[in-house]
This record gives C-alpha cells, structure tokens and sequence, in this order.
C-alpha cells in the first residue's frame, strides 16, 4: 500500500496515528471517530499518497456500491422528470447486480472532484456515473488521476478520455427548429437550461446554426436554471412583447418550463396552438397530462440511465462496449403545435 516516494508510515505521522489506524480509515474499518478517519484522508491527499490501487481487484471483485453526485438544489431535483427517471433506470441495472447506489448532491464541480476522491480511497465505491459535464470539468482529470471506473454521460468533447454516453443534442435542436420552420414558423424562440452546461451549450449552437440555415431572423434563446419559475419567467418575458418581435413558438430545454409555459399562455389569454405553439423535451409523463398535451423531443431517459449503469459495469470488468451514443431525441407532435395563424 505504497507509492514510490511516500508510505503509508509518511501519511500516518502527518495524521499523529499508527499505520494501522491509516489502514482502518482506507478499509473503511470500525474503530476510528470520523473526525479521525477525515483526518487521515488529509494527511493522504496534502501528501499525494494513494492506496495501491492493483489491490482492489475491482475487475475480479464484487462491486456493491456505485456512486452518483449531482449538482442541483435538492428541492429541483424532487420536481425534476428528467433525472427521477435517469436514476430509476440506473437503479434497474443495479438491482440485477445487487449493487447500491450512493446519491449525494453537490454544490460545485470542484466538490464532486473531492468527493470522488473521498469514495475511491475509502472504498466506498467501485465506480461512478458522472452527469452535467462542463467545458474544463475539473471531474476528468479527478477520475484520470485516480483511475477509478467511471462513465461519463456526456458529450466526448467534454469528457477526455473517460468512457462516456450521450445523446445527439445538436441533431435533435436542429429536427426541433426545422419541424416548427416547416409549420410555417419564422419568429421562433428557445428557453434553454445553464448556460455553463455543455449539452446547453450544444444546444445552443445547434439552434443558431438552425435558424440562420432556414433565415430565421426571428430566432431567440435564454439561459435558465430548468426550473419551472425559471421557465414560466422566460415565458412571461416573451408572449409580453408586442408582435411581430413576440414569437409564435418556443422550445423548451426540459417539459417542466414547457408546462409553466403552457400555464403562463393561459394566463396571459394565449390560446396554445393557435396563438403559440409549444415544444418541450425529454417527454415525460407531464406531456401528456396537460390539456393540449404538449409535443416534445422524446426521449427514452430511463433506458439512458440503465445504459449509463451498464456501460459502468462493462468499464469496471474491461468487457463493455466502450463509449457510445444512446438513440437521439425524436420529434413527438401533438397538441400544442401547429402552423402560426395569419
């Protein structure tokens, strides 16, 4: 349990513990206070010293727990579709392992980068799902670094070397804009999610491009945090301009701001369609218990989740598929599109 320049004797001394209590704390052992255990793991890391990492034996060992952080406020999370169904599909997978999944929610990447590093060197884990990636996430070369198994569900322009999931985004933004073009559309508007995202960065991209190909000069985005309020803003601050600058349609980055949209048309007296036309995304069961059920870019997120979780069993082993593209968005119409009137 050893590096080439410093030993397990080295991070005991610096904690004021035996090698054993050192042991304990990397074992997950009882027998040491947390505050003790803490201790330990910051004499490791201001130190640079890891635990042999061969001796885990993760590629012939059971892996029990498997770790998720995700960087939302905890009262969003509960009201959010997208990752209530990404977490039942990965739990799908892991009940077939009988593995456990350990949920913690961050405030930073820099947070999620510690605390990785915090599980993999107390044994906590045998891999982890990594979500919302960003430009330079500080999560790559923590996972690198530490050569722990992860999958990362995100774009491979955004996850360096490690194995990785995503979707197509980019095509999907552009079906979305094209769909709505070919209604008869021309001031089309989006209400997209963080703008330090990566796949809202794509996103963002990808319907730029779209509009300027179809001379949309029309064409508007805002960056939103998902949430509903955030949506019904943006929404509010749109259908209150006069025409022409108001747009005659909206694309939603997920479906709960294209359901505080849809509540925001009414209240403002904007019949849906026929005033504005809505698009939402990801298409959960919310779109289709609204009245006019709202068309969306559907997406199988549940399915996205268990092949998130399968992926990471396959790095774990060293027999999985490798990084992979999961089915991208398709357009869904129902009621809450259809051609601008005259």
């Amino acid at each position: 349990m050893t590096t080439s320049r410093v030993t397990i004797r080295d991070v005991a001394a610096r904690a004021g513990v035996s090698k054993g209590a050192v042991s304990l704390a990397f074992n997950r052992k009882p027998g040491l206070s947390e505050a003790t255990r803490e201790r330990i793991f910051t004499a490791a890391r201001e130190l640079g010293w890891e635990p042999n990492l061969a001796a885990r034996s993760l590629s012939s060992s059971r892996v029990d727990v498997v770790g998720l952080a995700i960087c939302r406020p905890a009262r969003m999370l509960g009201l959010e579709p997208f990752y209530m169904e990404f977490v039942s599909g990965v739990e799908s997978v892991l009940t077939e392992h009988a593995c456990s999944l350990l949920l913690r929610l961050v405030r930073s990447g820099e947070e999620e980068a510690s605390l990785l590093e915090s599980w993999w060197r107390g044994r906590q884990i045998g891999g982890a799902i990594l979500v919302d990636f960003r430009a330079g996430d500080p999560r790559v070369a923590a996972a690198e670094r530490l050569g722990m198994p992860v999958v990362a569900v995100g774009h491979p322009s955004l996850t360096g070397s490690l194995t990785s999931v995503w979707t197509d985004d980019a095509t999907a933004v552009t079906e979305a804009v094209r769909y709505l073009a070919a209604l008869g559309h021309r001031r089309i508007a989006r209400v997209g999610g963080a703008a330090a995202l990566g796949h809202t960065m794509m996103r963002t991209a990808a319907f730029d491009a779209a509009a300027r190909d179809l001379g949309l000069a029309g064409a508007r985005q805002v960056a939103t945090d998902f949430s509903g309020e955030a949506g019904a803003r943006a929404t509010r601050s749109m259908l209150a301009a006069a025409p022409p600058d108001r747009p005659t349609a909206i694309v939603y980055d997920n479906d709960i701001m294209a359901v505080a949209g849809l509540a925001v048309a009414a209240e403002m007296g904007l019949s849906v369609p026929r005033d504005v036309s809505l698009l939402a995304w990801d298409d959960s069961q919310l779109c289709r218990l609204t009245h006019p059920t709202l068309s969306a870019m559907s997406h199988d997120v549940h399915g996205f989740g268990a092949e998130a979780a399968r992926t990471l069993f396959g790095a774990i082993t060293g027999r999985g598929p490798g990084s992979h593209p999961v089915p991208t968005p398709t357009l869904t119409p129902r009621g809450s599109t259809a051609p601008p009137k005259v």
